[in-house]
């Protein structure tokens, strides 16, 4: 593995750093939201969207009108963060509180798709994502709608994760305060589906019995 750049490398606990597919790969196939930063104007910005990896890429969409994604089309400069917690460290001192976590950076430019093709291949990936197996089983897109979205993909080449996992790391000198400490687990969940007023009747696709 090539030795990573500099701006990968975090100043804070740089050995809880990892730079291997095997673990920024499943972080991203876990998270669904990402924020995407850039500087326009000279001004800053952040947007949360969906994505969806394949392969050594992320893919998102957004309007074609969107401010937005008509300057990150350009191929300006982006930073990418994707972050799930785990656990809420709970220590014997506020300083010492921490979380547990598993985040991923990515730097990248973005690449437009413009193959109609490749459009929805990409929009399938991120549906199926989204709601697994739910592709086939709606309606098909239509050339208007595929005209009005736009379809970015990054690449992950500039990227790296972050991991935190374990229990508090109190000082020496606090551990034998009679102080609780340990983790408090975070868990997201999917919860039973919910029909809209349309759907009261309809039975529950095989994909959503959860």
């Amino acid at each position: 593995m090539k030795t990573p750049a500099a701006h990968l490398i975090p100043s804070r606990a740089p050995k809880r750093a990892h730079f291997d597919a095997e673990t920024i790969y499943p972080i991203l196939d876990e998270a669904l939201l990402c924020t995407i930063s850039c500087v326009i104007d000279n001004r800053p910005f952040s947007i949360p969207t969906a994505f969806v990896r394949y392969e050594d890429k992320i893919y998102l969409h957004g309007s074609v009108g969107s401010h937005f994604i008509r300057e990150i089309e350009k191929g300006i400069p982006v930073c990418i963060v994707v972050t799930l917690t785990d656990a809420l460290v709970v220590a014997k001192s506020a300083f010492s509180y921490s979380m547990n976590y598993r985040s991923v950076i990515i730097f990248a430019q973005a690449e437009k798709i413009e193959l109609p093709a490749e459009k929805v291949k990409a929009l399938e990936w991120l549906t199926n994502k989204v709601v697994p197996n739910s592709w086939n089983y709606l309606r098909l897109v239509t050339e208007s709608e595929m005209r009005k979205t736009t379809v970015l993909a990054f690449n992950l080449e500039e990227a790296s994760a972050k991991v935190r996992t374990g229990m508090p790391n109190d000082e020496p000198e606090d551990k034998q305060l009679r102080i609780w400490s340990g983790i408090i687990p975070l868990q997201t969940q999917r919860m039973a589906p919910v029909a809209d007023q349309f759907s009261q009747h309809i039975p529950l696709p095989k994909h959503l019995n959860l």
